[in-house]
Protein backbone atom coordinates (compact mmCIF):
# COMPACT_ATOMS: atom_id res chain seq x y z
CA UNK A 1 0.00 0.00 0.00
CA UNK A 2 1.37 3.39 -1.00
CA UNK A 3 1.59 6.20 1.53
CA UNK A 4 -0.26 9.50 1.09
CA UNK A 5 2.24 12.20 0.19
CA UNK A 6 -0.07 15.14 -0.49
CA UNK A 7 -3.82 15.81 -0.24
CA UNK A 8 -5.53 18.96 -1.50
CA UNK A 9 -8.98 20.26 -2.40
CA UNK A 10 -9.20 22.33 -5.58
CA UNK A 11 -12.02 24.38 -7.07
CA UNK A 12 -11.54 24.07 -10.82
CA UNK A 13 -13.22 26.83 -12.82
CA UNK A 14 -14.52 25.57 -16.13
CA UNK A 15 -16.70 28.44 -17.36
CA UNK A 16 -14.07 30.67 -18.99
CA UNK A 17 -12.00 27.77 -20.33
CA UNK A 18 -14.92 26.06 -22.03
CA UNK A 19 -16.27 29.20 -23.73
CA UNK A 20 -13.62 28.96 -26.43
CA UNK A 21 -14.82 25.53 -27.61
CA UNK A 22 -17.94 24.77 -29.63
CA UNK A 23 -20.84 23.60 -27.48
CA UNK A 24 -20.77 20.01 -28.66
CA UNK A 25 -17.14 19.59 -27.53
CA UNK A 26 -17.31 21.18 -24.09
CA UNK A 27 -17.78 18.18 -21.80
CA UNK A 28 -15.09 16.19 -23.56
CA UNK A 29 -12.65 19.10 -23.32
CA UNK A 30 -13.60 19.71 -19.67
CA UNK A 31 -12.54 16.19 -18.67
CA UNK A 32 -9.19 16.71 -20.41
CA UNK A 33 -8.80 20.10 -18.74
CA UNK A 34 -9.39 18.59 -15.28
CA UNK A 35 -6.74 15.95 -15.98
CA UNK A 36 -4.24 18.60 -17.18
CA UNK A 37 -5.05 20.86 -14.21
CA UNK A 38 -4.36 18.07 -11.73
CA UNK A 39 -1.18 17.09 -13.54
CA UNK A 40 0.10 20.65 -13.36
CA UNK A 41 -0.87 21.38 -9.76
CA UNK A 42 0.03 18.02 -8.24
CA UNK A 43 3.27 17.78 -10.25
CA UNK A 44 2.49 14.37 -11.72
CA UNK A 45 2.58 12.79 -15.16
CA UNK A 46 -0.66 12.70 -17.16
CA UNK A 47 -0.61 8.88 -17.21
CA UNK A 48 -0.58 8.82 -13.39
CA UNK A 49 -3.81 10.83 -12.92
CA UNK A 50 -6.79 8.67 -11.90
CA UNK A 51 -10.12 10.50 -12.17
CA UNK A 52 -13.05 9.02 -10.27
CA UNK A 53 -16.25 8.35 -12.19
CA UNK A 54 -18.08 10.87 -9.98
CA UNK A 55 -16.14 13.72 -11.62
CA UNK A 56 -16.97 12.42 -15.08
CA UNK A 57 -20.64 12.04 -14.17
CA UNK A 58 -20.79 15.57 -12.75
CA UNK A 59 -19.31 17.08 -15.93
CA UNK A 60 -21.65 15.09 -18.20
CA UNK A 61 -24.67 15.50 -15.87
CA UNK A 62 -26.48 18.06 -18.08
CA UNK A 63 -25.22 16.65 -21.37
CA UNK A 64 -22.17 17.38 -23.47
CA UNK A 65 -23.07 21.01 -24.12
CA UNK A 66 -23.74 22.41 -20.63
CA UNK A 67 -20.69 21.93 -18.44
CA UNK A 68 -20.89 23.12 -14.80
CA UNK A 69 -19.21 26.45 -14.12
CA UNK A 70 -16.88 24.97 -11.49
CA UNK A 71 -16.26 21.71 -9.69
CA UNK A 72 -14.61 20.93 -6.37
CA UNK A 73 -12.13 18.07 -6.43
CA UNK A 74 -10.16 16.30 -3.69
CA UNK A 75 -6.82 15.13 -5.07
CA UNK A 76 -4.55 12.71 -3.22
CA UNK A 77 -0.98 12.08 -4.36
CA UNK A 78 0.72 8.89 -3.22
CA UNK A 79 4.46 8.42 -2.84
CA UNK A 80 4.60 6.26 -6.00
CA UNK A 81 3.42 9.25 -8.08
CA UNK A 82 -0.20 8.18 -8.61
CA UNK A 83 -2.82 10.92 -8.13
CA UNK A 84 -6.42 9.94 -7.39
CA UNK A 85 -9.15 12.58 -7.69
CA UNK A 86 -12.73 12.45 -6.49
CA UNK A 87 -15.62 14.89 -6.41
CA UNK A 88 -16.27 16.91 -3.24
CA UNK A 89 -19.94 17.61 -2.54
Amino acid sequence: MAKVELERVYTIGLRQKMKKYPRWLRAKKAVKYVRNFLSRHMKAELENIRIDSSINEKIWERGGKKVPARIRVRAVKFDDGIVEAELVE
